[in-house]
């Protein structure tokens, strides 16, 4: 066996592999043996089948099995021993590679082209310095947050006329060519309506100022154009029932429900921090700080994406005409892989050069993530979703099973592992760097990432 190993470059790496009949033949004839013990064939005892039908059937295929397998051995122990970084997978080379006669007792040899890493440092020292924004909470975010929390805590009450995004309520009926009441037709009880939400303007417009009582004759269908869900919804029917429904209906009001926000007082205040706020300028402030300590999450995001920004330069060139290959391949059972991969390769590319710039940080930090982490952000994940369905309080038990659940997807733990990494680089990295600490509002700081 002979192993040689190129690159030139220092990204492009040829790896030719070179096998000799007795490299593999022990472990074809062991393999082979092993069938005729177990072979069947009419007019031979169990075992006693002339081993030249034994190869004659299966020696081709054995032989496949070993060489790929003894390949496979040999190239990724290569690989390991010499220390080299290698991206994606290996591929045939497609210059060198030819095909080789795997009945023959010949040498066989297999050229492969291997994506190697390129060398960089991306140590960082107090001589770097990385921009660090600081969010203040600014009075035009604080009023934001008063007016979501008063939204939390508002109401739905009675109004005697409809406005902004009011409710109605109201009984329909199905009305004749002439403007008259339908017999037989569409009637609906309690029918509700968000005119705001009507697409069709002029339909809209109809409803301004409705007041309990009030008559309005509109059309459901140019109210909700295209929308046979809407339609139905509206009149309590079947969608497919809707379909050929195109005629005036009266709506005649009932009710009108308007939200009520919470008003900014000592009951709210109590409701959010319990007691001890004084008044509205403690209550903003105790809002501010609360704020600033949620947005230093992203603050920290936002440093992170500056520190990469800043060391993926160091990374140069990369094999792209071989990762592109590789991709394409990895792609294959996709009907428009090249298509998917050419869209998509640019970003794939700064994606893995991040990858290699924060393992390098992270090794050289000695971080380390350990199932604990991985467990603690799973159930994070798994509460937040709960969360976004509107369950605040979710017991530990509960967190735990979804938890496990989540933790046996794949994507899901590689998203775990690389939190887990973030999570503990970016103190060490503000301790490690010189922070350039700007100050800037929530207006500010969103606009860093429309640029």
């Amino acid at each position: 066996m002979n192993i040689q190993f190129e690159c030139a470059d220092k990204i492009n790496g040829v790896m030719t592999i070179t096998l000799e009949k007795a490299d593999y033949q022990d472990a074809v004839d062991k393999r082979l043996k092993e069938f005729r013990k177990k072979a069947n064939m009419p007019g031979f005892r169990p075992g006693m089948v002339p081993m030249g039908l034994i190869k004659k059937q299966y020696g081709t295929a054995v032989k496949v099995e070993e060489v790929n397998r003894l390949l496979g051995e040999k190239l990724n122990g290569y690989i390991r021993d010499n220390k080299i970084h290698m991206l994606g997978e290996p591929l045939p080379n497609q210059e060198r590679q030819h095909p080789q006669d795997l009945q023959g007792d010949g040498p066989l040899e297999f050229v492969f082209d291997i994506a190697v890493a390129p060398e960089f440092d991306a140590t960082l020292t107090d001589k770097d310095t990385i921009d660090y924004y600081e969010i203040k909470a600014d009075d035009k975010a604080i009023d934001e947050q008063v007016r979501m929390i008063a939204a939390q805590h508002g109401q739905m009450v009675e109004a005697q006329e409809w406005s902004g995004n009011d409710t109605l309520t109201g009984d329909l009926r199905q009305l004749d060519a002439e403007g008259n009441t339908l017999e037989g037709g569409i009637t609906t009880e309690g029918g509700i309506i968000m005119p705001s939400y009507i697409k069709g303007e002029d339909e809209k417009k109809k409803f301004d100022g409705a007041k309990p009582g009030d008559i309005i004759v509109f059309n459901p269908r140019k109210a909700y154009p295209d929308n046979d869900a809407e339609v139905a919804g509206l009149l309590k029917m079947d969608k497919e029932k809707v379909k050929d429904v195109d005629s005036d209906f009266s709506f005649q009001v009932t009710g009108i429900r308007h939200f009520e926000p919470a008003a900014v007082d000592a009951s709210l205040f109590e409701k959010v921090f319990g007691e001890g706020v004084k008044d509205e300028a403690d209550f903003r402030q105790r809002i501010a700080q609360g704020m600033e300590q949620q947005m230093a999450a992203n603050s920290d995001f936002k440093f992170l994406t500056d520190v990469r920004n800043y060391l993926e330069p160091r990374v140069g060139d990369m094999p792209e005409a071989l990762l592109r290959r590789i991709m394409v391949y990895n792609n294959r059972e996709k009907q428009n892989a090249e298509e998917l991969v050419d869209k998509n390769f640019a970003e794939a590319i700064k994606d893995l050069k991040w990858q290699l710039v924060r393992d390098q940080l992270a090794v050289k930090a000695g971080i380390k993530v350990e199932e604990a982490d991985l467990k603690a952000i799973a159930r994070e994940d798994v509460r937040r979703q709960f969360a976004s369905y509107g369950m605040g309080e979710v017991p530990d038990d509960l967190l735990d099973q979804y938890a496990e659940k989540q933790l046996k997807e794949e994507n899901a733990v590689q998203n775990y592992v690389e939190h887990a990494v973030n999570t503990k680089l970016i103190p060490l990295l503000k301790e490690t760097v010189k922070l350039n600490k700007k100050s800037v509002t929530l207006d500010e700081f969103r606009k860093l990432f429309e640029a």
